[in-house]
């Protein structure tokens, strides 16, 4: 039986923990500068169309995943419902990774977030990153396309209700 999740909103007390964890090689590779993404994780603190959330697994910290109205950014990823958000996250702690959390805590994050209302979820990892794809692949989503972002091609995903 997977362990219960608990998305707790993250807190400047958090940021610690973030830069940390963004300096780890393994977030490293796909998330990129770890000073560049610290100040856009931690930028987005007050921004209103941003649900920044610390993942957490037996009371232990583990995760960090952040959840956004996708009609606030020019994503470029194409016409969706109102009210489609689109979620980004990372497993800090190297001994959570390869043991199924990623599309357990997604699968849960995301079928939450569907019940409440969201028409769709959409995400959009790095084509390469096959763990990330997997997970997401496990976790219910559908492969769309390719998309180009701000940070290069990208693999759209979508989940819908």
């Amino acid at each position: 039986m997977a362990p219960e999740y608990v998305f707790r909103p993250m807190t400047v007390a958090d940021l610690p923990l973030i830069r940390q964890w963004l300096a780890r090689p393994h977030v490293r590779e796909w998330w990129g500068d770890p000073s560049e993404q610290y100040e856009l994780v931690s930028g987005d603190l007050d921004e209103p169309a941003m649900d920044q959330f610390i993942v957490s697994a037996g009371g232990s910290d583990f995760a960090y995943l952040q959840c956004y109205d996708l009609t606030a950014w020019n994503s470029g990823f194409g016409d969706h419902p109102r009210g489609t958000r689109g979620i980004d996250l990372f497993i800090g702690e190297p001994d959570m990774i390869g043991r199924g959390h990623g599309s357990a805590l997604i699968r849960a994050f995301v079928e939450n977030r569907l019940k409440r209302g969201a028409p769709r979820i959409v995400t959009d990892p790095d084509p390469a990153n096959t763990r990330a794809v997997r997970a997401y692949e496990k976790a219910g989503f559908e492969k769309v396309g390719m998309v180009d972002t701000p940070d290069g091609l990208a693999l759209l995903m979508v989940r819908n209700a």
